[in-house]
């Protein structure tokens, strides 16, 4: 896909993962990715951080040189950026909105076109490891579904979903890191408890988890059937799971994506 420009309307941190994480799989060269974002630090930050990319004046320049051109900016912004491409997009443009919570019909409206295709990545794509939800308007073509599986499975994983599934994806795996971090965090402070210094108690809790998930990918089992495997009768990991029960870790967990999810139907609401 060396032949497409992609641009980047927004410039900030999931931006740069994308940006980053496509040109390190090879799929575009640095050199044909553009971006614009008036703030001027997240400027200097994605053409540093993505090598050769160019920063532009203006939203409209991005799409004037981008065949491929991602919307990557906060909910509220969505209106303003809107307005100055005119509400309109060219035909030939294919629009990627990775604005959470902003629908494909809104999207549709202001932006004068069709051919949209909302995705849901998170943060970890930067290194390769993201998981993606994506779903696309009806002016989107089958090449069109094709380029963004490719360039987001390129950086993790991606499935397509129906768009009324995306809020779900946004409170699973879109705000799912920041809960991951969270268990990671608590989980060293339980070694630090016990006393472990804070970066041994870091470091194992952190592999304990990268294990535990390559495992759950790499042996496409339930996690339930890896987790009794682990809880030996009467031992130490089934005192532990004990525990978590009593303490209400799952539900909370439950409740965190449902949160999540629920904020993302809010924001398309406003």
């Amino acid at each position: 896909m060396s032949q497409n420009v992609l641009g980047f309307l927004g410039a900030g941190q999931m931006a740069r993962a994308l940006a980053e994480g496509f040109v390190r799989a090879g799929l575009i060269d640095a050199a044909s990715v553009v971006a614009h974002d008036p703030v001027a630090s997240a400027a200097e930050q994605f053409t540093r951080l993505v090598g050769d990319a160019r920063c532009l004046d203006s939203n409209r320049q991005v799409v004037q040189a981008a065949d491929v051109v991602f919307l990557a900016v906060k909910p509220s912004q969505v209106g303003r950026v809107a307005e100055q491409l005119g509400g309109r997009l060219a035909e030939d443009r294919l629009l990627v909105s990775i604005v959470a919570g902003i629908g494909l019909d809104s999207l549709t409206r202001r932006f004068g076109t069709d051919r949209v295709i909302r995705v849901m990545p998170n943060t970890p794509c930067l290194i390769g490891q993201g998981a993606s939800g994506y779903a696309a308007a009806s002016g989107a073509n089958a090449d069109d579904r094709l380029l963004v599986d490719r360039l987001m499975n390129s950086v993790g994983i991606a499935v397509a979903v129906d768009e009324p599934l995306l809020d779900a994806v946004t409170g699973l795996s879109g705000s799912g890191p920041a809960f991951v971090y969270t268990v990671i965090e608590a989980l060293a402070d339980g070694g630090v408890r016990m006393g472990l210094a804070r970066n041994v108690a870091v470091a194992l809790a952190a592999q304990t988890v990268r294990g535990a998930a390559e495992m759950v990918i790499t042996e496409d089992v339930h996690p339930a059937v890896l987790r009794d495997r682990v809880a030996s009768p009467g031992g130490t990991t089934i005192a532990g799971i004990e525990a978590i029960e009593h303490h209400g870790l799952r539900a909370a967990l439950m409740a965190a994506v449902r949160a999540a999810a629920d904020r993302s139907k809010e924001l398309a609401a406003q």
